[in-house]
């Protein structure tokens, strides 16, 4: 051991012979840290799937499938593995996945209990204060909000990567412990192989290894010099890499979530991929590993405009994002509405930023090594962080001052913030900050102690314990917004949205937040698989193309698409007793007449696959004049220099397909209608616009009614089909957890539409009663909307 080592070491023991006895970790106590945070977060577990990419992630694990890019395969092996060990249990597959992320956070604050222990036998002797210093920081950790948020849902692979980082860091602790000992390179070694593991998981715990470099320069230089070691580290790295082979080979087996389709036509050219990482080798594996589909800027230009450079004063203002997200950790419940800079709050959050402060400065006082590898990780996955990823502004970031430089500075910037909160990338530095706010507050528990015992006060570090209580700050006030034991709001927007889509329909979502839980009820619960769900953002990629070909053309004789529900095989079926009862109506025949609804008879993509990469390939355009577009009864004219992009293209070939074979509908999330000026063919029919072959007529007697004015008609749609919409809000839609009426808050800000879109459906169903003389029934409606809307601005006023 080195000097500082035995420093912290215990006595002598007489009966060892006058020896050091070694440091024994506490182990059981750590388990138990471990269990009470996991309790923590069971408690307040999402019983269901949650918006955003908890239902991708979700469904993935569920049916072997492939998520986004870079495709995660350590993620979906682990959390599928975890499903069918948990399904003895019963619980909702859901319920199993969130447990998975539960337990992840959860094993991390054991490791990091070990590792705030270990640290604080260089603070003091005494076994007490080691253990309950590491107590307070573990909970001070594992309750700030984003730490807390991500494990009781499973909405990334970041509870994973906080695990492995924390696991790494106890395993480069027990190394200096046992350096010399014989074991050192066993440990380096298997070091070596989680970081190379962990990259099929997210690139985040390899952030790890500079931390962990520069610790083994500082212990025993001399480690970095073994070529054995190295020549042992290729086959662990290559090993842990392989976990990529995953991909193509499940890829190849066409599950029904294959995004990228990364399929590789031998075994050889996917390593070479792999080993590259994004390299040359099997271009659709490359692409993917690299996730070219994002097309990410460079970490030197403006994200607002790559046109422009990234300067100085651009970085300060992301820096600024990061301080408001760091502000959220320790009192998210405590409402901003006098502003970022008023109320409580940021007195809390400068509590904690002292305690951290008080405990890195006294680290480094008691251990400088150790102290420079928690600095450096804390640096790299914070501001280092904040630079490589070079985000735009925070969604709720309060940038009217900002928004006013950046119009100065770009000019004609439309989009100067990111699509949602970007909080989640910084986990790790929150969950490290709170060790050393714990470690902070342990000093000033010792502190306070050493006084107590100067003025004779006996048992000092007992008297001196209130000052403890501080550590269950963030548990109480982040409480209201990181419980998710109540919210199953995504999961019945999707059961929403599904239901009000006729059998067989074609429902065009915008993207990833609003398609995702459709793909969970689908992937998983089951329920209307016969939906083809039309991600607009997707549609520009040749392989989500020639996915939905496959899926939506009709099944040759004997063959049953439900055979492996996990796989593409063709048009799944309507399965009349998991939806409606009036849509069972929809396929029988009145009077010898023709049923309104049959089975599909083509495929909505009538291309080949060369044609599809055709247009897939092709830049965005501008049309050189006016051009018309005419599809069964339907007519629209598209106006000279309209810009045309691939998704266009395939959308307007699917609607021509469509129509008069299967229906067309459009979820309230996406204006895609708006591309090909089909909105006056639209008709309300619940959360969803049914396209309608031919100009609308107002028909009372069928109960299809016009907007009162062209401003009600920009929030409730054009026309409203009143019998349909009424039996979807009042017999059909699901609203549980008491929502909206008994929540206090919507808790993210960049789905706040949510509410929004209930609200303005109940607003046109009641005008549509109005105008219909029913006015006992639209004032029904009315207070229903104001329940969604007033939940809408509640959210508003509680994000500042």
């Amino acid at each position: 051991m080195d000097k500082e080592t035995r420093a912290a070491a215990p006595p002598a023991d007489a009966e060892l012979g006058g020896r050091r006895p070694q440091y024994r970790p506490p182990y059981g106590y750590a388990g138990l840290a471990a269990l009470a945070v996991f309790a923590l977060y069971a408690l307040t577990l999402a019983p269901t799937t949650q918006f955003w990419d908890t239902s991708e992630y979700i469904a993935t694990a569920h049916i072997l499938g492939i998520p986004h890019p870079p495709g995660n395969p350590l993620f979906v092996v682990l959390a599928r593995t975890w499903d069918i060990l948990l399904a003895p249990l019963g619980l909702p597959t859901a319920a199993r996945v969130n447990l998975f992320s539960a337990t992840m956070g959860a094993l991390a604050h054991g490791f990091w209990f070990l590792l705030v222990h270990r640290i604080l036998a260089f603070y003091s002797e005494n076994r007490a204060f080691r253990l309950v210093g590491a107590a307070a920081a573990v909970l001070i950790s594992a309750t700030a909000f984003t730490v807390w948020n991500q494990s009781n849902v499973n909405e990334k692979v970041y509870t994973v990567s906080l695990l492995t980082i924390a696991l790494l860091s106890w395993l480069a602790f027990r190394w200096r412990d046992h350096l010399g000992e014989g074991k050192d390179d066993n440990l380096l070694l298997l070091m070596v192989f989680i970081l190379a593991l962990s990259v099929g998981n997210h690139l985040m715990a390899f952030l790890a290894a500079p931390a962990l470099i520069v610790f083994i320069l500082l212990v025993h230089p001399g480690t970095l010099i073994n070529w054995k070691l190295y020549a042992a580290s290729v086959a662990a790295v290559f090993l842990g890499l392989s976990i990529h082979l995953f991909l193509p080979i499940r890829a190849g087996l066409q599950p029904v979530i294959n995004e990228a389709d990364p399929t590789c036509a031998t075994v050889g050219s996917a390593l070479e991929s792999i080993v590259t990482m994004g390299g040359r080798g099997c271009p659709e594996l490359s692409a993917a590993l690299a996730r070219q589909q994002y097309d990410k800027p460079s970490i030197l230009v403006n994200p607002m405009d790559p046109g422009l450079p990234r300067d100085s004063h651009l970085f300060s203002r992301q820096v600024f994002n990061y301080a408001e997200y760091f502000d959220w950790q320790w009192a998210r419940s405590i409402s901003g509405n006098v502003g970022w800079f008023g109320g409580l709050r940021p007195l809390l959050t400068l509590l904690f930023a002292l305690l951290g402060a008080l405990g890195a400065w006294t680290h480094w006082q008691r251990d400088r090594r150790s102290f420079a590898y928690v600095a450096l990780l804390f640096g790299t996955l914070s501001f280092g962080l904040v630079f490589y990823l070079n985000f735009k502004y925070g969604y709720t970031l309060p940038t009217a001052l900002m928004k006013r430089e950046l119009l100065a500075l770009v000019g004609n910037a439309r989009d100067l913030t990111e699509v949602r909160e970007r909080d989640y990338f910084f986990i790790v530095s929150f969950s490290v900050w709170g060790l050393w706010a714990g470690i902070g507050l342990a000093a000033l528990w010792q502190r306070v102690a050493d006084q107590l015992a100067r003025r004779g006060a006996g048992r000092p570090l007992f008297s001196a314990s209130p000052v403890l209580t501080l550590a269950l700050l963030p548990l109480a006030l982040n409480w209201s917004w990181a419980t998710r034991a109540h919210d199953y709001a995504a999961r019945d927007w999707a059961y929403n949205l599904l239901m009000s889509v006729e059998p067989y329909g074609i429902l065009f979502t915008n993207g990833d937040n609003d398609t995702f839980p459709l793909w969970y009820l689908q992937e998983v619960e089951g329920l209307r698989r016969d939906v083809t769900v039309m991600v607009m953002s997707y549609l520009n990629t040749p392989w989500y193309v020639k996915q939905i070909k496959r899926l939506t053309q009709p099944c040759p004789p004997g063959v049953d698409p439900l055979a492996d529900r996990t796989r593409i095989t063709c048009q799944r079926p309507y399965e009349p007793d998991r939806g409606p009862a009036m849509y069972a109506r929809l396929f029988e025949a009145d009077s010898g007449a023709e049923p309104v609804q049959r089975a599909p008879t083509r495929s909505i993509v009538p291309l080949s696959d060369q044609e599809i990469d055709t247009i897939a390939g092709t830049w965005p355009y501008a049309l050189p004049e006016a051009r018309d577009y005419a599809v069964g009864n339907i007519r629209t004219t598209l106006p000279k220099d309209d810009v045309i992009i691939p998704s266009d293209v395939f959308m307007a070939t699917m609607i021509q397909q469509a129509v008069g074979d299967r229906p067309v509908y459009f979820a309230m999330t996406t204006a895609a209608y708006e591309e090909l000026r089909l909105r006056p063919y639209l008709i309300r029919q619940g959360v969803a616009f049914k396209l309608n072959n031919g100009p609308v007529v107002a028909d009372s007697t069928a109960g299809i009614v016009a907007a009162a004015d062209a401003r009600m008609a920009q929030l409730t749609g054009p026309f409203v089909d009143v019998p349909r919409t009424e039996e979807l809000l009042t017999n059909v839609f699901q609203h549980r957890g008491g929502f909206p009426e008994r929540w206090r808050h919507w808790v993210d800000s960049a789905t706040e539409g949510i509410p929004f879109y209930y609200g303005f459906t109940h607003l046109g169903l009641a005008q549509a009663h109005e105008l219909l003389g029913n006015d006992i029934a639209a004032d029904g409606h009315v207070k229903r909307a104001e329940a969604f809307l007033r939940l809408g601005y509640v959210r508003e006023e509680a994000s500042r």
